[in-house]
């Protein structure tokens, strides 16, 4: 049953790699593929994540989870990225239920990482250049307030971070920044088929339409990884 579950997912896939192309974000059927609930452990071995000891996390949204986490998936010492929802009331939301706009949860991402090689503060600067943060509740064609700029910490040296990188931006942008700086209650991963979704699925309209781009203005597309004080064109506070 398993394996049926991943070909007719594989296949839901195929098809909407087909689809024609639009300018907003699909709105993908959850019932394309089974998930028995939303664990995060059982996620990480389904798409052969590895859970380092020493690793770190960050949880921050700027639009679609589809872009946001393309964008990290191609950074050194970036060791896993889980899209998912965050920020809400609801327990164990459904995407159907978070794009409604009544649970209250912005699409996210879960940035696993290797302090060793990339800190907790170039990852929250490379953030202010991978989506527009003057924008309330809208990335481009999505809108809504699951789509808004947030940034979640988990403890005060986080918080601070936060908040002197978004401070050091401020002046590259012609209007204010809307980000919200937020304390992590719980991260909820996403159904299957969100996960790696550009990686996967490059043909697909709203990747090549949205997020192609932006792989490519970051210099991100022909790179397997890249180090964030080796990328150009960004806005950062520090390399």
């Amino acid at each position: 049953m398993k394996n049926l579950t991943k070909l007719i997912g594989l296949l839901g896939l195929l098809l909407l790699a087909h689809s024609t192309f639009g300018l907003g974000k699909a709105e993908v059927p959850s019932s394309s593929i089974s998930i028995p609930e939303n664990d995060l452990f059982g996620l990480t071995l389904e798409f052969g994540g590895v859970t380092m000891a020493d690793s770190k996390f960050l949880v921050l949204g700027g639009g679609c989870f589809w872009c946001t986490e393309a964008v990290y998936e191609k950074i050194d010492g970036v060791v896993s990225v889980v899209s998912g929802y965050a920020g809400g009331s609801v327990p164990n939301p459904t995407y159907d239920q978070v794009v409604s706009g009544t649970t209250g949860h912005a699409e996210v991402i879960r940035v696993e990482y290797d302090p060793a090689r990339v800190s907790f503060r170039q990852l929250v600067d490379l953030f202010w250049s991978a989506h527009d943060p003057t924008t309330l509740n809208r990335q481009g064609y999505d809108t809504g307030t699951q789509y808004r700029s947030i940034v979640f910490f988990q403890n005060s040296d986080e918080e601070q971070d936060i908040l002197a990188s978004r401070e050091g931006v401020k002046g590259f942008f012609d209007d204010p920044i809307v980000t919200e700086v937020v304390q992590l209650n719980q991260f909820y991963p996403a159904e299957g088929y969100h996960q790696d979704f550009y990686a996967l699925n490059p043909s697909y309209g709203y990747c090549q339409v949205v997020i192609a781009p932006k792989m490519r203005k970051l210099g991100l597309e022909a790179v397997e990884k890249i180090a964030i004080p080796d990328m150009t064109g960004i806005q950062r506070t520090l390399n």
